[in-house]
């Protein structure tokens, strides 16, 4: 009878070899909690857990600096609380708590790191590794003080430890950088709001009315604000302008149009007599010396603006008279007058307005 011929073996990679080793008793880097345990595992179990309270967490202090060392911190971890579950002596549980510390400092679980070093100060005053590891977390929570103080009693008890030392260091550096970080904080905080406070004053006394921003309206970059450079006891109040160009439908906006500026700067910088034209201008209407100007105030006055105006003599212009509010209108932070040609093309849209707001 022919011998039976050989089978070929089962191919494992390597991650199925390394689970393999994980799953056998013999090598597993920690003890399932299942309750239905391989008989195996169950034995190496109760094996861990022979011998004197002491003994127990001593031997799990090992295996948990082992994981430590290899820089499995939740391991490790757990095996450190294992070892403090068999309740050992003080002598046992301190360092317990202190590596538990250890790992969770790594961790980044600052709580639970100052939960474990209490403890185990209550234990014993003097632990170096727990007051050390106390301020290290102290300054990750950015608690400086606190931080300082357990680094001088630190000091204080253990002269020569330099990292005591330089920890404290750190941590008077870092307080010093975050009290002026939030005093600096608190400075502008309080800088801008008696800026909005005074351009609030200066809108008001500019009859200046301002109206909510439609929904669809896009947000301005550009907001009124006060020149930094004016004098404080009578600020020149700087504003987003649109040039509106009813005609053909189209606008321009002057960023930056100072209220003591007049029209005409404005006017002659964007319309020259000699130059290029913007594209709509077929019939080159809009030049600097034939262009008129019109306001159109919150109670729908039109106003005609003389080219030799400024903001501010607008501003009194449109003020409301015989204790009638009026004033000129403020939305989505800007303001906007309406350039037009003089003669027929300015009376027809003069009159058209004036229909509009007598319907």
């Amino acid at each position: 009878m022919a011998a039976p011929l050989p089978q070929p073996q089962t191919a494992y990679n390597d991650e199925e070899k390394l689970a393999a080793f994980d799953a056998h008793p013999l090598f597993m880097k920690s003890l399932p909690a299942d309750d239905n345990l391989d008989p195996a595992v169950q034995a190496l179990q109760n094996l861990a857990y022979d011998g004197t309270p002491d003994e127990v967490a001593s031997n799990f202090k090992d295996q948990g600096n082992e994981h430590f060392r290899d820089k499995r911190y939740r391991d490790a971890a757990s095996v450190y609380t294992q070892g403090i579950d068999v309740k050992p002596g003080p002598e046992i549980l301190e360092p317990l708590l202190c590596n538990r510390a250890a790992c969770n400092l790594e961790l980044k679980n600052y709580g639970s790191v100052l939960k474990d070093c209490s403890k185990a100060l209550t234990i014993n005053p003097k632990s170096q590794k727990a007051l050390y590891r106390s301020g290290c977390a102290l300054v990750a929570l950015e608690r400086y003080d606190e931080a300082i103080d357990c680094c001088d009693v630190c000091v204080r008890h253990f002269p020569d430890n330099s990292s005591a030392k330089a920890l404290r260091e750190k941590a008077i550096l870092s307080r010093d950088a975050k009290s002026k970080k939030e005093q600096e904080k608190a400075a502008k905080e309080l800088k801008e709001r008696q800026e909005r406070r005074q351009l609030s004053m200066g809108l008001r006394a500019r009859n200046i009315i301002t109206v909510p921003d439609s929904e669809t309206s896009e947000p301005n970059p550009y907001v009124p604000h006060i020149d930094p450079d004016s004098d404080p006891t009578n600020p020149e109040l700087v504003f987003p302008v649109f040039f509106l160009y009813p005609q053909h439908a189209t606008s321009d906006m002057i960023s930056h149009f100072y209220e003591s500026t007049p029209f005409a700067m404005h006017i002659q910088a964007m319309f020259p007599p000699e130059g290029s034209r913007p594209e709509w201008d077929t019939n080159n209407e809009y030049n600097a010396g034939s262009l008129v100007v019109y306001a159109i105030t919150h109670k729908m006055r039109i106003l005609k603006v003389g080219k030799k105006m400024t903001l501010r003599d607008v501003f009194k212009a449109a003020a409301g008279k015989d204790g009638v509010t009026n004033g000129l209108v403020l939305k989505n932070n800007c303001l906007s007058f309406a350039i037009l040609p003089s003669g027929k093309v300015e009376k027809e849209w003069v009159q058209e307005y004036k229909n509009s707001v007598a319907q």
